[in-house]
């Protein structure tokens, strides 16, 4: 039988609890709040006064071309910044849970670009893709490549795609791997005695073992391309060039704070919120009907 905890005083429950409560409060869900009632009005540059103004802003937001095209670079960069994160780490995570030297170092390794915030993490890419000084950069134009993601807008987009699903890696490195160690040998001795090659074993035991982990990083890592890599755009290429790399995230920042369309903005939070949450919910409704939990 399982025993229940109990609390001598009624009130330490809600004590425990009322730290958590009050960050998410604070930080969440009044934050989110005051974009509610923000992109229904009509702000001066300075918010001393507003205008409730329904849905224009919506409306202006939702019919500028500039936002759809926007809108269609941050799909191309949240599908690919996902795929090559969990794909690369998915990869990692196998090659260093197989019985190699040095098996632990390596594992040290992949896991300590996580702890960079994503300014370094840009900075560093700048530094070893700039034309003029970095040793890629150099390199690429001494192969005569023309390399120059300042002015190449498709050339400026794969590198933040590549800077940010670095970043990621490491993360989903730690999870695939601590799925791959849950999964019991005895299972996969088994189905080498009985004949199956590594990559069977893969797609057959090991992959559909792994999908309550890969469907949790699906969710994560879509968020984090859509909220959590401003940093990295703002560093590297502040949406240019030609607002090439400008997504959802880094336009409601120009907007807001470079333009002061506090009202566009904070629509254009609203919108981007009520996005990640129809993915993250069409996630749970289809994808997670093919998720074998063990």
């Amino acid at each position: 039988m399982q025993r229940r905890v109990t609390f001598d005083n009624r009130l330490l429950p809600y004590l425990l609890l009322a730290p958590q409560v009050a960050v998410t409060l604070v930080f969440f869900i009044w934050p989110a709040a005051q974009a509610v009632w923000q992109s229904v009005h009509l702000q001066d540059a300075f918010g001393i006064r507003s205008e409730f103004v329904w849905f224009e802003n919506f409306e202006h937001v939702l019919t500028d071309p500039n936002y759809l095209d926007t809108l269609k670079v941050t799909v191309v960069f949240s599908v690919a910044v996902t795929v090559l994160s969990m794909g690369t780490a998915l990869l990692l995570a196998v090659l260093a849970d197989s019985k190699i030297k040095g098996a632990r170092a390596y594992k040290t390794l992949l896991i300590w670009p996580y702890a960079l915030a994503p300014a370094v993490a840009a900075v560093l890419w700048m530094f070893i893709f700039n034309p003029d000084i970095g040793s890629f950069g150099l390199a690429l134009k001494s192969l005569g490549y023309d390399w120059d993601y300042r002015l190449n807008g498709g050339q400026a987009l794969w590198m933040v795609i590549m800077a940010a699903s670095w970043k990621q890696v490491a993360y989903n490195f730690i999870f695939f791997l601590a799925g791959l160690q849950a999964i019991p040998r005895s299972v996969m001795e088994a189905a080498a005695i009985d004949g199956a090659g590594p990559v069977r074993r893969f797609w057959t035991i090991t992959f559909p073992l792994l999908s309550p982990t890969t469907f949790f990083l699906l969710v994560v890592d879509m968020v984090y391309a859509f909220f959590e890599t401003f940093g990295t755009i703002h560093a590297l290429t502040q949406g240019g060039p030609g607002k090439a790399t400008e997504t959802l995230i880094f336009r409601v920042y120009h907007d807001g704070v470079v333009n002061n369309d506090l009202g566009g903005s904070s629509a254009q939070s609203v919108i981007l919120m009520v996005i990640v949450i129809a993915l993250t919910a069409v996630q749970f409704r289809f994808i997670e009907r093919k998720v074998h939990y063990a």
